[in-house]
């Protein structure tokens, strides 16, 4: 019986090792935030100024951080669309508190992310790398709050 015991562990901690593995490949791009998450003191917050600064400052990546910020813009006015439109039909043929809450929710997400595709496909973001934009502007925040 104890090696079975044993077995039947080292059978699952191969499988859960597995599994970490292969959720880690696939969510690898938050390896690229985890210096400026996992920090002992959190960076402090900035301003639109701050932003605006920083796309001003960096010809490469402060154009595509700048195109990123109004594809976020247009995907909030998706999900808001997207949830007052659902809730108020939900609300018109069924007067239902609990559905029209659960209308309004889903509503936001499927509006948000047809904002996000839509505004994909606009303004073309399958071409930039908005991902080291972001990135780099991480590091550009913390070199200016740590003074370098």
């Amino acid at each position: 019986m104890g090696e079975d015991s044993s077995s039947s562990q080292s059978f699952l901690r191969r499988h859960w090792e597995g599994y970490k593995e292969f959720w880690g490949e696939r969510f690898s791009f938050l390896d690229n935030y985890s210096r400026f998450i996992k920090r002992d003191k959190p960076l402090p917050s900035w301003s639109d100024s701050d932003v605006e600064e920083f796309i001003a400052s960096d010809p490469v990546h402060g154009p595509t951080l700048k195109t990123a910020r109004e594809a976020a813009k247009i995907s909030a006015v998706g999900g808001i669309i997207g949830a007052v439109s659902t809730a108020g039909v939900a609300w018109k043929y069924s007067r239902s508190l609990h559905g029209t809450a659960l209308s309004f929710g889903a509503g936001a997400v499927f509006g948000w992310t047809f904002g996000q595709e839509a505004a994909s496909h606009w303004l073309q973001l399958y071409r930039l790398d908005t991902m080291a934009a972001q990135v780099k502007f991480m590091e550009w925040w913390q070199n200016k709050v740590e003074g370098q």
